[in-house]
Order: structure tokens, then sequence, then C-alpha cells
């Protein structure tokens, strides 16, 4: 099973939850079991160590028979107490390194785990496919649609295993909802809402200054336009500038998107879309909107709508972060740790789940399924595939192409292209800095 474009055969793409569900807490010592019967450690590098990287770690560093071996980032301030960390955590000292290159050329790594910026997604898994490294990328997966491309094409050319950081999809909770939706427990679905209401608060202006001692900050711009440093547009605050990452759509958006696209079991791109919103309230540099709502229709009639509110809000449905799917017999409250469902007219409660307490983390299970799959070498088995990732990002990515563009966009799912529209087209890929270019052939 394979793509053409942006076409999939469905066959070979659906997954039910069912089996998942039930051997879900006995996933990780199934882990173990594959790792105990296996001659050789598997060594992992972790590009980007600040924030979600240092949960990464924690994620690997528990699985038997994985070594974190090293820990890469261009901010060598933030090293040794991570490298410390994984110490006294794990029993063991990783090595350190500044340069994701000098990383992949060391034949000890087995597979690169990237928790970098955006912007960095996609270079980084082709550099590692290339070298001969297996890859878990944090979503999203990619900076542009283009980019989710190639890094699908160097996946299959090098045949890589590459498991994308959406652990939804290691989601017990998750998985007994997509069995339920999929058995025709909401009748048909015909539309989905992702809820994202993420408090951020204004971060304001500041003026540029000098790369801070022991930053190589030239590595960190890498595929990007450059730009003078500045301290608003570096850790963290970098996802809110259109050159370094995607806005919270992009952020906290393919979380649930990929859930979404799995309950509707849609294996090609939205053809119609339309996105609107500002960056309200504050005085700030920031590029991205804090307020945004984003419809994407389907050629089948089914859609979706990506709503992110910054700023101050009530919830929807009496959650804040979550999915919320409608069907011709009843509709469906998704979050984390459990699911609702309401039918007819007077919402009258139906089926729901809860995790229990105790229940193993998705993460947990998520990077374990990642390592099952390294060492089987069977890329079916994979929860979070790349072209998965890529079909879920690109939902994100077009949501923000409308906004930018200002108007309805219709997208042609097989050449991944707009319809008649040059402008738009040009947000589908960028110019790359040299070295570090995306190639075109991967």
């Amino acid at each position: 099973m394979e793509v053409i474009m942006g076409i999939v055969d469905r066959r070979g793409f659906i997954k039910t939850g069912g089996a998942a569900a039930t051997l879900a807490a006995a996933s990780l010592k199934g882990s173990a079991r594959a790792a105990q019967g296996a001659n050789e450690t598997i060594n992992v590098a972790i590009m980007g160590i600040r924030s979600r990287g240092a949960q990464l770690a924690g994620h690997f560093g528990k699985v038997p028979g994985v070594r974190i071996a090293t820990l890469c980032d261009i901010d060598e301030n933030l090293l040794p107490a991570a490298a410390a960390k994984i110490e006294t955590d794990f029993g063991y000292k990783p090595k350190v390194e500044t340069c994701i290159r000098k990383v992949l050329d060391d034949k000890d790594i087995d597979a690169l785990v990237i928790a970098a910026p955006n912007h960095w997604h996609a270079l980084a898994t082709i550099w590692a496919c290339q070298a001969g490294k297996d890859v878990y990328v944090e979503k999203p997966i990619s900076h542009n649609i283009s980019e989710g491309r190639k890094m699908i094409e160097a996946a299959r050319k090098y045949n890589r295993v590459v498991q994308v950081g959406t652990q939804q999809r290691s989601n017990p909770v998750t998985q007994r909802a997509m069995d339920f939706i999929h058995g025709g427990g909401l009748g048909d679905i015909y539309m989905a809402k992702c809820v994202i209401y993420r408090p951020r608060e204004s971060f304001g202006w500041k003026r540029n200054s000098p790369v801070p001692e022991g930053v190589d900050y030239d590595r960190w711009i890498g595929p990007a336009r450059f730009y003078p440093f500045n301290e608003n547009r570096f850790h963290y605050q970098w996802h809110w500038f259109w050159n370094t990452g995607n806005g919270e759509t992009g952020n906290n958006g393919p979380h649930y998107t990929d859930e979404t696209r799995w309950a509707l079991q849609a294996y090609d791109h939205p053809s119609r879309i339309v996105s609107m919103g500002n960056y309200d309230v504050f005085d700030c540099e920031q590029e991205t909107p804090n307020t945004q709502i984003s419809v994407l229709e389907y050629k089948n009639g089914t859609r979706i709508q990506v709503e992110v509110r910054n700023l101050y809000t009530n919830p929807d449905a009496g959650m804040n972060m979550g999915v919320l799917l409608y069907g011709s017999e009843g509709w469906m409250k998704l979050q984390y740790h459990q699911w609702e469902t309401y039918f007819g007219r007077k919402n009258e409660p139906g089926e729901s789940y809860q995790a229990e307490d105790g229940s193993p983390d998705p993460g947990d299970l998520h990077v374990a399924n990642f390592i099952d799959c390294m060492r089987s070498r069977k890329r079916a088995e994979l929860k979070a595939d790349i072209l998965e990732g890529h079909l879920s990002t690109s939902i994100c990515h077009l949501s923000n192409i409308a906004f930018r563009t200002g108007r309805e966009l219709r997208f042609d799912s097989s050449n991944e292209r707009f319809v008649g529209d040059p402008e738009a087209d040009s947000y589908l890929t960028r110019e790359y800095r040299y070295p570090y270019v995306v190639p075109e052939n991967v």
C-alpha cells in the first residue's frame, strides 16, 4: 500500500483500535519482552532538549533496551543540566552535542528523536533517513505541505521507521472512542470540531540583541529566513512567527485534527478551505493569530472546524481542549482521559468511557510502539506513521494558508496544489537558506 500524491488506499491505513485498547495495559510489558529478546541496545539521540525533548527523554528512558546516547541542542547552556537529569533518572550520562550533522554521522545512533522548532522537523527527518536512522518526530511534522511530502519520500526510499508524536493514536481512551464511532455508534459522521482554547499572554516587544554566549544561532535559524537575534523570537516564542512556527493552529492543532481525521476515516486532503481570525487585544509583535476559526470541507461533504482561542473564553461543551464529533444519531465529546456521547433532541446520555486510575501513559505507549516497530521493521504496525502525520498536519497548513491569503481556497488533493491560485501555492513551500535546504530529490 502506498500513496499516489495525496490519495491513500484506505485498506492499508484504516486501523481500528479494538485489539490495541484491550491490550494497551500490557503494551509496555510487550515492549520489554521485545527488547529483552533483542541482542542489541537501541541508542537514541534527542534533538532539542529544552521542553518537549526533555519530556520525550522521560518516555524513551523508561523503555527496556533503549539508551539515550546523545542529547543535541544549539544552546549549549541547556546541555549540562539535561545530561545530569538523564544520569539521575536512568543511571548513565549521555554524550552532548550542538551539531545535528555530527550526531547523524555517529554510527552507533539508531534513531533520532526530533523536538526542535517546527522549521527544522523536515530537514532533520530527511537527513536522518539518509543517514540510516529511524525517526520519532514531533507534531506538526513539517513547516509546510511540500516538506511533509518529502519526508514521506525519504522514509520510504531509505526504508526507515518514522513515527509522529501524536500520542493519542496510542491512547486506549481514544482507540475505544474510534471503535465506537467506526462501529456506527453515532451514525454517519458529518462534522467534527477541534476545540483549542489555550490561554496565552502577551510577550510584548523587544529590541534585537546580541546572540547569547553558547548559542549557535546560525544553526538554530537553519532553513528559515535569517533575521537578527531577538529574545521574543527564540525559545518557545518562535511558535508565533511564520518564519519558524505555525501559530496555535499548527502547534496544538495537529493533535486534534489527527483525531477528527481518524474519526472521519478521511484519507485525502480537504478540497475547500476558509479561515479567519486576528491577533486580538494585546499589543505584541506576534504574527500569528490568537483567535482563529477555520472550516475545511472534504469532497464527500464532511467538514472539520478548527477553532483557536488564546484569550479569555468560555469552554465549549465543558472543555477547553478536545474534539466534538457530530453524527446522524448523536454526538461525542472526546478528551484525553474520557469521552461521552449524547443522543436525540434532549441530549440523552449514551455510552461513555473514562481512563482508570493507574492507566498507562499514552506517551509511554506511543514511544514503546515506535521501539517495537524499530525492532520488528514492521512499519504497518506504527500507530502514527509519517503519512498519517502529513495528512493531519496538512489540515493545519491549509487553514493557515487560507487565513494568510484571506479568501476561500480550493485544493487538489491528488496533486497537492491549489486550484488556479499561484499566491496560495507559494505557501506550499519556502525559500531555504543554504546549506539548510530540503532537497527536491531526497
